[in-house]
């Protein structure tokens, strides 16, 4: 191996790791490595993803075949009008033998956790997961209780039906690192999926294929790809470019700067290279800043999409040259 690709090596074989689960998940779900891999980009970043999509194309299959595919606690929480907070968070019970309060924890202290449909529970109770998704903790009866890492949330919720749903604030939806669609999938996938489920379904049989450590080593690894000072700027220029357009009303925090950036990072890092193109910012924009911009009343009437304007504005900026070039590898985003 030259000194170059040495250099270039991460101390953590996170492609290795994604490959992994990405196959494990395919056993599942066919046809959506892009979406697989970018929810699985978004879990080494230690981010939450939000998946977004009509019923019945997988989206809360998605969310138990990757938690099933690693090796950590997995609690599914079906959102309803009725849920209260303590249903999440957990609550004390008075023990009429030891004249004591316990405390019976929640689904949310699950390593993994399925908000399924999580716009048809109330604001109160969808506020219960802001300290979890932002801090990692929750405070319970003044108590505060740090969760076990890694914590990720998988939400779902469906965009079409608004009749008894009440829709994520924008703080809300801030939290969460990147928003996916799934789709339906074409018509000889469908046909696998069919035979495939004849006799059983799949993910009955699916087995953890890595550890909870191993996804851990993951997250610290992301942190060593080198970003180069073109590539920052290239990202700072993208999300201003969203702050300053005529039809966005609410453009992209800080935050936001932070998730793209975290992101390139792990897209780099499962495609098997220490430092970040601008491809991998590129690829990126949609799923992390489209559910974060809030567009103006009148640009919303001419039918203006977060997605064109994000097209926009990525054509606008210069693309900075990269100092490395590694053109030879899979682009594993790619669908096969």
């Amino acid at each position: 191996m030259s000194g170059s690709a040495e250099a270039r090596r991460l101390s953590v074989d996170v492609a290795g790791t994604a490959q992994k689960i990405l196959a494990n998940i395919e056993k599942v779900i066919l046809g959506k490595r892009q979406q697989i891999t970018l929810a699985l980009a978004a879990y080494f970043c230690e981010g939450h993803i939000l998946l977004e999509d009509v019923p019945g194309v997988a989206k809360t299959m998605l969310a138990r075949a990757l938690a099933k595919s690693v090796g950590c606690t997995f609690k599914r929480l079906q959102c309803t009008p009725d849920l209260l907070p303590t249903d999440v968070t957990g609550v004390s019970i008075f023990n009429q033998k030891t004249a004591e309060f316990e405390f019976r924890p929640g689904p949310i202290f699950a390593q993994t956790l399925l908000a399924d449909e999580i716009n048809r529970t109330t604001p109160r109770t969808q506020s219960a997961l802001l300290e979890a998704m932002a801090e990692r903790r929750v405070t319970v009866d003044g108590q505060t209780y740090n969760l076990k890492p890694p914590f990720l949330v998988l939400a779902t919720q469906n965009p079409v039906d608004h009749e008894g749903t009440f829709p994520l604030p924008e703080a809300q939806l801030d939290r969460f690192l990147v928003r996916l669609s799934l789709g339906y999938p074409s018509l000889e996938e469908e046909g696998k999926m069919l035979q495939r489920m004849q006799l059983g379904h799949p993910i009955d049989e699916l087995n953890a294929v890595v550890s909870a450590a191993e996804i851990l080593a993951c997250q610290e690894a992301i942190r060593e790809v080198h970003v180069d000072d073109k590539i920052r700027r290239y990202i700072l220029e993208i999300v201003q470019g969203t702050r300053t357009h005529d039809d966005i009303q609410l453009g992209g925090s800080p935050r936001a700067s932070i998730a793209l950036f975290r992101t390139a990072q792990a897209a780099a890092a499962i495609q098997n290279r220490n430092f970040v193109l601008p491809d991998d910012v590129k690829r990126m924009v949609q799923p992390v800043l489209a559910h974060r911009l809030i567009l103006r009343p009148e640009s919303r009437l001419r039918k203006v999409t977060p997605a064109a304007l994000l097209h926009e504005i990525v054509g606008d900026v210069r693309v900075p040259v990269p100092s490395h070039r590694d053109d030879d590898r899979k682009d594993v985003f790619a669908d096969e």
